[in-house]
């Protein structure tokens, strides 16, 4: 075991040492050889490869990455269905390249012919709320050309449409935006060089609207008075094209710990976790729950969720527990993000997370997987749980006295694995402290928490994204 862990630490090292297309060839003959450790290495390399091509803006490098993450992953039945994805668009693309090279009819004589490109000038930058207000910002001054109103009414569905359609690109994907009283409102690319806000209610609603110089504002009165964590939460931060996984721990068969006057930890986490999707989803993000209810859901099934949802961050949610002869001493909030920690602290907590764990993998298998997997995202899953950390103490300091930091760690817990994008398991408390454990049953406790984490979770978007 030990002369195993010692190899796989020197492949990390020489990694750096070798040039692409080398890279390239030995992850090519791992794959060869067939065996699962080899071809554990050969998905790393390809990996690394991608982010290289990311780097260096290499396409060539890039197709040819994505191609051995996609081969390896389905061999290893690891969820790569977001790199086939990419996969697809650059194969499509590079054939639509080829098809369109030539225009002109067989007997037609050669001329020189302007190439046509649709783009946008203008660029989207960012979207937000202000009061009843939607605000769109452009990168550039505004035309009043490039901004098309019109109303629609759907006779069977008994829907009223607002459309606007403007002159400009968006820099990110399209996004459901949420406002209390209106059924849908949706932003997306309509057309190469149209941008289109679909505003839709079941009943008819007062828009406004008026341009100013880089920036179209829209107000929206429908009769209803504002939910108070519209006024509340609303933050002043701009770029919400985001998509969030919340995972609440636990649940149904699985009670998590339990702690003073036999408070379950499946409970905490799940009322920490919708405060925090309500909160998330007010404030225009795309936010998604592994669990809604008190049911069971396995832990590797819960990054595979969030993989299918193509989010930007993982978040799970826990409560920390001792036993109780040391309950009245051990206090505190922490953050942990994915790393197989030599911290004996963190091997504990990790041990009381992952009993759910069903899966038959022995432990260095488990730390090979962790190894290999998720390093990429080790640096910016440190800096969210920083930023989580942060929003939480920041918001519940203001409130309580004797909120205890307890710090930011690295630790194995597998309900992080697989997570293709920056994840962050976060312990509330410890259930087990009893004048914690009353705080984290405590609604007005658990609401400021959870803006604690909304605005950490901003906080991060806003640093590096």
């Amino acid at each position: 075991m030990i002369r195993s862990i010692f190899l796989l630490f020197i492949f990390a090292l020489s990694l750096h040492a070798l040039s692409d297309s080398k890279i390239l060839k030995r992850a090519d003959n791992l794959m060869k050889s067939g065996t699962q450790s080899n071809q554990f290495r050969a998905y790393n390399d390809y990996k690394n490869l991608y982010l290289r091509a990311i780097v260096d803006n290499d396409n060539r490098l890039k197709k040819n990455a994505l191609e051995g993450i996609v081969k390896s992953g389905n061999k290893l039945h690891i969820d790569i269905s977001k790199y086939s994805k990419e996969l697809k668009k650059i194969s499509l693309k590079k054939s639509y390249n080829k098809s369109s090279i030539s225009l002109k009819k067989p007997n037609q004589k050669s001329k020189k012919t302007k190439k046509i490109h649709v783009k946008s000038s203008h660029k989207l930058k960012s979207v937000r709320w202000k009061d009843s207000k939607l605000v769109l910002q452009f990168d550039k001054k505004l035309r009043n050309k490039q901004i098309n109103y019109f109303t629609l009414y759907d006779s069977k569905k008994k829907t009223y449409r607002y459309v606007f359609d403007v002159h400009a690109s968006m820099l990110t994907k399209s996004q459901n935006l949420r406002r209390e009283g209106i059924n849908r409102i949706k932003l997306a690319q309509y057309k190469p060089d149209t941008l289109r806000l679909v505003i839709e209610n079941n009943s008819k609603i007062k828009i406004n609207f008026k341009k100013t110089s880089k920036e179209l504002i829209i107000t929206i009165k429908t009769g209803k008075k504002v939910s108070t964590y519209q006024k509340t939460f609303t933050s002043k931060k701009v770029d919400r094209y985001k998509t969030i996984v919340i995972d609440a721990g636990h649940g149904g068969k699985d009670p998590g710990a339990i702690g003073y006057r036999k408070y379950r930890e499946k409970i905490v986490t799940l009322k920490v976790a919708k405060e925090l999707q309500k909160i998330l989803k007010f404030r225009g993000y795309r936010v998604y729950m592994t669990r809604d209810k008190d049911k069971y859901v396995k832990l590797s099934r819960r990054t595979k969720y969030a993989n299918a949802k193509n989010a930007d961050i993982f978040i799970s949610i826990h409560a920390n527990a001792v036993d109780k002869k040391n309950a009245h001493k051990v206090n505190g909030i922490e953050c942990y993000f994915l790393s197989p920690s030599r911290s004996s602290k963190a091997k504990r907590v990790a041990a009381k997370e992952n009993l759910a764990d069903l899966s038959e993998m022995n432990r260095y298998g488990k730390n090979s997987y962790l190894n290999l997997l998720n390093h990429h995202h080790i640096l910016a899953s440190n800096k969210l749980a920083i930023d989580l950390q942060r929003g939480m103490l920041g918001a519940l300091n203001k409130k309580y006295k004797a909120v205890k930091d307890g710090g930011v760690r690295e630790g194995p817990f597998w309900v992080l694995v697989g997570a293709q994008m920056p994840s962050v398991l976060v312990e509330v408390g410890f259930i087990s402290h009893p004048m914690e454990a009353k705080r984290l049953v405590n609604t007005k406790y658990t609401k400021i928490m959870a803006k604690g984490l909304a605005n950490g979770i901003e906080r991060y978007f806003a640093k590096n994204h």
